[in-house]
């Protein structure tokens, strides 16, 4: 089991929050919550060890495209693929109102 943090630039936060997924299903679970203005905070608790560089090469991937608005993200990861997490994140920025 292994604890990641990631900080990434970010517009506003949102007025709403959101919980996507479900780590008991062998998937995993994303909470989305207003953050700072500015900044966009993740911290992922994986049960995959040795995979950060993975983790941020997808979140930059993600984020690469658009300015997120301003979250904290927590992510309870159990061995999901990456496809599966951005759809994941996908889905709770829908949620928030942000796309």
């Amino acid at each position: 089991m292994e604890t990641l943090s990631f900080e990434f630039p970010a517009g506003q936060p949102p007025k709403g929050r959101a919980l996507v997924g479900c780590v008991g299903s062998g998937d995993l679970e994303v909470l989305l919550e207003p953050g700072t203005p500015g900044t966009l905070t993740i911290q992922v608790q994986t049960s995959v060890n040795g995979a950060e560089q993975r983790w941020q090469h997808l979140f930059e991937r993600i984020f690469q495209e658009q300015t997120p608005p301003a979250l904290n993200i927590d992510i309870h990861d159990f061995g999901a693929t990456p496809g599966v997490v951005r759809l994941r994140l996908e889905q709770g920025f829908e949620e928030i109102g942000h796309d």
